[in-house]
């Protein structure tokens, strides 16, 4: 049973892994250039796909007539994509004889989209998931083969879930693939209905707004810490990232700056206080909070720029 396989970052390494543990054929593999200047935390795709025989491609157009061409050459029977960042048009799609599978980072149909694992850290989910599912045009909306469920811990990380779903999304694909392979594999429709969809994350979604409840500002905090850009704010005309953060009982005016006695900073929000546990402004390594205040010598009741 021959695949194509398009694929990038953890989780895709960590599949493309799994399948060719099972087995599989494997007679392309496309992957992505690293984008510059970001931070290339995951093993590499294309080096996996290499070290195995594999011929890689890493087209910026995965539509054009020259990889469907390559595509259609290998004659597979599955194309799986794995945390790919390009949609896939329909000649694409259809040139699997047996049908083309994504594995997307939610339990679906709720978190369709891009960036799933930051978006359920944003809205302070408890549990999300892994889906493998048939593709169709429409994003993540095809039938389901298998998924699990992963519970995400108060403390989680966008990084910490990330490394959880690459284990989970393995141990799915190597549940499914001998499925596959026999033909046995469960298909079940999507209740659309229960849906929901969230686009794309930029670095600039990151800015604590701090009139928002202490624990959204936290759960925001997480959801982009290192090694994605970072929530920030901005202190007398510096950016200020925040790498780590708490929630504290206690109320302050909105943006307005508190000391405790150990000289760590409580920020005043919607409800609580935001402890600042690990800071950094930008370009520079980040240190605790109370050693971001002595150094930037800011004092008790200072306010963040735009708080009055």
């Amino acid at each position: 049973m021959r695949s194509v396989v398009c694929a990038y970052g953890a989780v895709g390494h960590a599949c493309l892994e799994a399948l060719l543990e099972e087995g599989a054929e494997v007679g392309l593999v496309l992957s992505h250039e690293d984008v510059p200047g970001e931070k290339i935390w995951f093993q590499s795709v294309a080096e996996l796909a290499r070290a195995h025989g594999v011929e890689v491609m890493l087209p910026a157009d995965v539509n054009a007539p020259e990889v469907l061409a390559a595509v259609s050459a290998v004659e597979p029977d599955f194309l799986f994509s794995f945390y790919f960042r390009q949609m896939m048009g329909r000649p694409l799609l259809e040139s699997a004889t047996r049908g083309a599978l994504n594995l997307h980072g939610s339990f679906l149909p709720r978190y369709r989209g891009r960036a799933p694992v930051n978006w359920v850290l944003v809205h302070g989910e408890t549990e999300t998931g892994v889906t493998l599912h048939y593709m169709d045009e429409k994003p993540d909306h095809g039938d389901i083969v298998l998924q699990s469920r992963i519970p995400i811990g108060p403390e989680d990380t966008a990084l910490v879930l990330t490394h959880r779903m690459a284990e989970a999304a393995a141990a799915l694909v190597r549940e499914a693939y001998p499925l596959l392979e026999t033909g046995q594999a469960p298909r079940r429709p999507q209740d659309h209905v229960r849906s929901t969809y969230f686009g794309g994350r930029r670095p600039e979604d990151g800015r604590l707004v701090w009139d928002r409840p202490a624990e959204s500002l936290r759960n925001l905090v997480r959801a982009v810490t290192a090694p994605w850009p970072g929530a920030f704010t901005s202190y007398q005309g510096s950016r200020l990232l925040v790498w780590k953060a708490d929630v504290r009982s206690g109320r302050a005016a909105p943006g307005q700056i508190l000391l405790d006695p150990d000289g760590v900073p409580l920020v005043g929000t919607a409800t609580d206080l935001l402890e600042l546990c690990e800071v950094g402004w930008r370009d520079s390594p980040g240190q605790s909070g109370a050693g971001w205040v002595r150094e930037a010598g800011v004092p008790h009741g200072a306010r963040f720029d735009g708080w009055p």
